[in-house]
C-alpha cells in the first residue's frame, strides 16, 4: 500500500512560483510512476504532469508546459511539482497520484493510489 503526503501549497501572487512536494510511504516507490493533477473550483479534475518510476522519463501538460516541472528523488520518496509563472488559472487543488505503469494512460485511467491534496491559489 503505498500513501501520499501533498505539501507546499499557498498563496501566491501571479508571476510568482511554489514547489508543491508529494511524500510517499512504503519502500516500492521506485516501482510507481508519479503524477500530478489538479482540480479547480466548479471543473473537472485535470492532469498536469506524470513522471516514470525511474525519474528519466516525464509528460507535462500543454497547458503548463514550460511552466511546470516534475521531478522526484527516489532516496527520498518524494515527487515535486515546480510551478513558476504562475496564473490565476492554476489555481485548484493540486493531487499526488501513484500507479504501477507509467504511459499516457495516466492521465485518464482510474489510479491506484491518491494523495488528499493541497490548496494553490494564485492572485492578480
Amino acid at each position: 500500500q503505498v500513501q501520499l503526503v501533498e505539501s507546499g501549497g499557498g498563496l501566491v501572487q501571479a508571476g510568482g512560483s511554489l514547489r508543491l512536494s508529494c511524500a510517499a510511504s512504503g519502500r516500492t516507490f521506485l516501482n510507481y510512476a508519479m503524477g500530478w493533477f489538479r482540480r479547480a473550483p466548479g471543473k473537472e479534475r485535470e492532469f498536469v504532469a506524470v513522471i516514470s518510476g525511474s525519474g528519466g522519463s516525464a509528460y507535462v501538460e500543454n497547458s503548463v508546459k514550460g511552466r511546470f516541472t516534475i521531478s522526484r528523488d527516489n532516496a527520498k520518496n518524494t515527487v515535486s511539482l515546480q510551478m513558476d509563472s504562475l496564473k490565476p488559472e492554476d489555481t485548484a487543488v493540486y493531487y499526488c497520484a501513484a500507479d504501477l505503469s507509467y504511459d499516457l494512460g495516466f492521465r485518464t485511467r482510474s489510479l491506484a493510489h491518491w494523495g488528499q491534496g493541497t490548496q494553490v491559489t494564485v492572485s492578480s
